[in-house]
C-alpha cells in the first residue's frame, strides 16, 4: 500500500486536487492518502504555511501530491510566514533538487497558444531546473544601511560544483532517453557562478558522448523559446532562470494551465504539482482548469511509484477529452464544449 500526502493548499487547489483524487480512486490503485492543510490555510489555522506535523507526514509518504499555495490577504506578512514558503520548505526538508517540467502542446491547442501554430505545433520541451540552490537559498541574504545611508537589500547566488555535477546528471540522462540534445543556460560572461555551471556542465558531458551540449546565455535561451521553441529538447538551468524559463514555456503550450511538474530527491521520493499559481480571483467558481493536477497526478505515477502504465492512461483519458473538445475557459474556442472544473475531472474519468 502506497502512501500519498495530499496537501491541496489555498485557491483553486482544493478544487482541482477534488479532480486528480477523482480520477485516481477511479483507477482503484493501492493508495492511502492523507490530507493536511499547507499554504494560506494552514498560516490561518495553525498560524504558519508549512506546520511540523504536514514535513513529517511528506517525509513518511512514498509521494506528495500538491495543490497551490498563495493568496492576495497574506503579502503584508513576513516572509518566512507566506504563504510560499510551504513548498520552499517542503522541498528543503525532503532534498527535492530537481524539477522537471515538460511543456508539450497538445495538438487541438495550437490555436490557444500566443505564438502561430507552426511555431508550436507537434512542440515537446523538457526544462529540467535545479531547486535548491543558486540565489533562493544562498546565504548571507537579508537588508542592510549602505555606506551612503541607503537601505539596501543583498542576496547571494552560489553553486557548489557538486550540486551542479547532481543536476547535470539528471538532464544527460533525460536527453539519453529523448532526443540526445541538451541544452544548458546560463550567464556565463557576467557572472561567476554561471562559470562554474558551465565548467561543470562541459566535463560531466564527457560521460554522455551521445548527447550533444549546447550553451546558450539566459537572455538568448528566453528568446529561442519564442522564436523556435521546436528547436530545443531538453533545457537545463539553475533556480532562477529555470523559474521563469518555465514559466515562458509553459504558455507556449497556449494555457499554464495544461502543465504538470515533478520535483524530485535523490531516492525517487517526490512532489508533483502543476505549474500554475492559486488563482485565489477564481477560487471557488468551478471554472479552473484541473487538467495540470491531472497530468501531475500521472506524472507521480510515473516517476516516484513506478507505474508507467498508469500514468500513460491517465495521459491518454487527458488527450481523448481535449479530442472530443471538451475545453475549460483558459483553453476554450469557438465551437468547443465548455465545462467547469468538476465537469472536465468527470470528463477525463469517462475517459479512462
Amino acid at each position: 500500500m502506497k502512501k500519498i500526502a495530499v496537501l491541496a493548499g489555498d485557491g483553486i487547489g482544493p478544487e482541482i486536487m477534488a479532480q486528480a483524487l477523482k480520477v485516481l480512486t477511479a483507477m482503484k490503485l493501492p493508495f492511502e492518502y492523507e490530507e493536511a492543510l499547507v499554504g494560506g490555510a494552514a498560516y490561518a489555522a495553525f498560524g504558519h504555511p508549512l506546520p511540523k506535523e504536514v514535513v513529517e507526514l511528506a517525509k513518511r509518504s512514498d509521494a506528495v501530491l500538491f495543490g497551490a499555495v498563495g493568496d492576495f490577504k497574506y503579502d503584508t506578512l513576513p516572509r518566512h510566514l507566506r504563504p510560499e514558503q510551504a513548498i520552499l520548505g517542503l522541498r528543503k526538508a525532503l532534498g527535492l533538487f530537481v524539477n522537471l517540467r515538460p511543456a508539450v502542446c497538445f495538438p487541438e491547442l495550437t490555436a490557444a497558444s500566443s505564438l502561430k501554430p507552426e511555431l508550436v505545433s507537434g512542440l515537446d520541451i523538457l526544462l529540467v531546473r535545479e531547486l535548491t540552490g543558486d540565489v533562493y537559498f544562498g546565504q548571507p541574504r537579508g537588508k542592510r544601511i549602505s555606506p551612503d545611508g541607503a537601505e539596501e537589500g543583498f542576496d547571494t547566488m552560489r553553486y557548489a560544483v557538486p550540486e551542479v555535477e547532481r543536476i547535470a546528471h539528471v538532464a544527460f540522462k533525460a536527453a539519453m532517453g529523448r532526443n540526445k540534445h541538451l541544452v544548458s543556460v546560463d550567464k556565463a560572461n557576467v557572472l561567476e557562478t554561471s562559470q562554474v555551471w558551465r565548467d561543470t556542465m562541459i566535463r560531466v558531458s564527457k560521460e554522455y558522448p551521445e548527447v550533444t551540449l549546447e550553451h546558450m546565455y539566459v537572455d538568448n535561451a528566453a528568446m529561442q523559446l519564442v522564436k523556435a521553441p521546436k528547436k530545443i529538447d531538453v533545457m537545463v538551468t539553475g533556480n532562477l532562470f529555470g523559474d521563469i524559463l518555465s514559466d515562458e514555456a509553459a504558455m507556449l503550450t497556449g494555457s499554464i494551465g495544461m502543465l504538470a511538474s515533478a520535483a524530485l530527491n535523490e531516492i525517487g521520493q517526490g512532489l508533483f504539482e502543476p505549474s500554475h499559481g492559486s488563482a485565489p480571483d477564481i477560487a471557488g467558481m468551478n471554472i479552473a482548469n484541473p487538467l495540470a493536477q491531472i497530468l501531475s497526478a500521472a506524472m507521480m505515477l510515473r516517476y516516484s511509484l513506478g507505474m508507467e502504465e498508469e500514468a500513460v492512461r491517465i495521459e491518454n483519458a487527458v488527450k481523448t477529452v481535449l479530442a472530443q473538445g471538451y475545453r475549460t475557459g483558459d483553453i476554450w474556442s469557438e465551437g468547443c464544449k465548455k465545462v467547469s472544473c468538476s465537469e472536465m475531472g468527470d470528463a477525463v474519468v469517462a475517459a479512462l
